[in-house]
C-alpha cells in the first residue's frame, strides 16, 4: 500500500470505509456521513472553535484510522473489544517504523511525503490519554445512531485513574526553583542570547504568574493586559484570555506580572506598556515579522529549557535522579498546573477557578496537593500502633 497520508487527504477502500460494518447502527442515524471517515470528521467538526483540543483529538482519530487501513485491514465500524486491545498494545510499539514514526529529529508538515503519524512510541499516560479520547469518539457516534456499540466499553478502567485523583503533572516548589535558576543563567552576551533569555522568562511567567494556556498564548495579543480604575482608586491590571471554546476571561495580571510585562518590551525596545488595542503579539519569534509563535515553538523552547535544568539536577548525584526524571517530563501545561497547585495552597479556591477558567470548583480541587500533605504529616504525627512500647517480661525457663 502506497505511502500514509493524513485524514485530510484519505481516500478510504471501498472495503474498508465502512458503508457496511458489522458495527453500524441499523436505524435511523443523525449523520449525514454514511463512511468511518465522513463520520470522523462529523465529530472533528464540533471543535474547529478550540484549535488545540481539534489538533489532539484529530491526531488520535487519524491514526486510528490508519492503523485500521493499513495494518488491521479492518473498517473502523468493524472494529471489536479485540481489535482495540491490539490497537493500545500497538500504540507502545508502532511498527513497522519506517511507515508509522517520523525520523528522529525531522519535523515534517502534514503536507509533506515524509510525514509518519508518530514521533515514537506512546508512554502509558499518553496511550491513556488516546483511549480516552477514542472512546469520546465513539461513544459520540453510538450516540449519533452511526455505530451501534463502542467496542472500547468494555475496557477495564485503570485504578487510580479516575478524575478525583490528584494532579501530579506539576513542579513543587525546589523543582520550579530549579527552572527559574536555569532561565536566570542563561547567556545573554550578545543580542540574540539576551533576547532568547529575556522571552524564556516572559514565557515562564505568563504561564506561571497567569495560569495561560500555550494555545491561548498564541492569540494573546500586548493589548491584551489592560489597567482598571477601582473604587478604592488603586489601579489594578487584568489579562483578558480567550480560552476553551471561545470563552472569555480575566485573569489578574499581578504587580510581578506587570514588571515582567515591562521587562520583556524594554528588551523588544517597545515603551514600557502596551496601550489599549496594542495588537503586537505577547510573545514574539526572535528573528522576521511580528507575529504570533506557534504552538511548537513554545512547546520546543520550554522542553529546552527542562531539559537542561534536569541535566544539570541529575549531575549532582544518582540521589538526585528522580528529581530530574520528574523536571524532565515537564510540557508547558505542567506549568499552569503548577500554579493552580502552588495558588491553591494560599488563595480562595473559588479565585483559583476563576483565574484558570475552571468550569467547576471539583476540577479545581485536584489541585489541593497542600491540603493531602498536611493531611498527610497530621495522620502520621497522631496516629501510630504503638509497636515495642510495652514492656513485656523476658520468658523464663523452668
Amino acid at each position: 500500500m502506497s505511502a500514509l497520508v493524513t485524514i485530510d487527504n484519505l481516500i478510504l477502500p471501498p472495503d474498508l470505509a465502512g458503508t457496511s460494518g458489522r458495527n453500524r447502527a441499523t436505524g435511523r442515524g443523525q449523520l449525514e456521513a454514511n463512511d468511518d471517515r465522513g463520520a470522523v470528521l462529523a465529530w472533528l467538526a464540533r471543535y474547529v472553535d478550540t484549535p488545540a483540543t481539534l489538533s489532539s483529538y484529530r491526531k488520535e482519530a487519524e491514526r486510528l484510522l490508519l492503523w485500521c487501513i493499513y495494518q488491521r485491514r479492518r473498517a473502523m465500524s468493524d472494529l471489536t473489544h479485540e481489535d482495540m486491545l491490539m490497537y493500545q498494545q500497538f500504540l507502545s510499539d508502532p511498527q513497522p517504523a519506517a511507515r508509522w514514526v517520523m525520523a528522529p529529529g525531522y519535523k515534517a508538515s502534514r503536507s509533506s511525503p515524509m510525514w509518519r503519524p508518530f514521533a515514537g512510541p506512546l508512554s502509558d499516560s499518553s496511550q491513556r490519554q488516546a483511549m480516552s479520547i477514542l472512546n469520546g469518539l465513539l461513544n459520540w457516534l453510538v450516540e449519533a445512531g452511526y455505530l451501534a456499540g463502542n467496542p472500547l466499553a468494555l475496557r477495564r478502567r485503570a485504578r487510580n485513574q479516575s478524575k478525583a485523583t490528584r494532579i501530579s503533572r506539576f513542579l513543587p516548589q525546589a523543582h520550579w526553583a530549579e527552572v527559574r535558576r536555569t532561565i536566570e543563567e542563561m547567556p545573554t552576551e550578545t543580542d540574540r542570547e539576551r533576547l532568547w533569555a529575556a522571552r524564556s522568562r516572559w514565557i515562564f511567567s505568563l504561564t506561571y504568574l497567569g495560569g495561560v494556556r500555550v494555545s491561548e498564548m498564541c492569540l494573546l495579543p500586548m493589548g491584551g493586559f489592560t489597567p482598571d480604575q477601582s473604587t478604592d482608586g488603586k489601579e489594578r491590571w487584568w489579562i483578558d484570555v480567550e480560552g476553551k471554546g471561545g470563552k472569555f476571561r480575566r485573569v489578574p495580571a499581578t504587580d510581578e506580572l506587570v514588571a515582567e510585562l515591562r521587562r520583556y518590551r524594554q528588551a523588544l525596545g517597545l515603551t514600557p506598556l502596551p496601550g489599549a488595542g496594542d495588537p503586537t503579539p505577547a510573545v514574539l519569534p526572535l528573528v522576521g515579522p511580528r507575529t504570533f509563535m506557534t504552538r511548537t515553538a513554545i512547546y520546543e523552547l520550554f522542553k529546552d529549557i527542562v531539559r537542561t535544568t534536569a541535566d544539570r539536577v541529575r549531575a549532582r548525584g544518582p540521589e538526585h535522579s528522580a528529581a530530574a526524571a520528574h523536571i524532565e517530563r515537564a510540557s508547558p501545561h505542567w506549568m499552569r498546573h503548577t500554579a493552580a497547585s502552588h495558588q491553591s495552597g494560599t488563595i480562595n479556591l473559588t479565585m483559583v477557578r476563576d483565574n484558570m477558567g475552571h468550569d467547576k470548583i471539583a476540577t479545581t480541587s485536584l489541585y489541593l496537593h497542600s491540603e493531602d500533605d498536611a493531611r498527610h504529616d497530621a495522620t502520621n504525627s497522631a496516629h501510630k500502633a504503638g509497636w515495642g512500647t510495652l514492656s513485656i517480661p523476658s520468658r523464663t525457663t523452668s
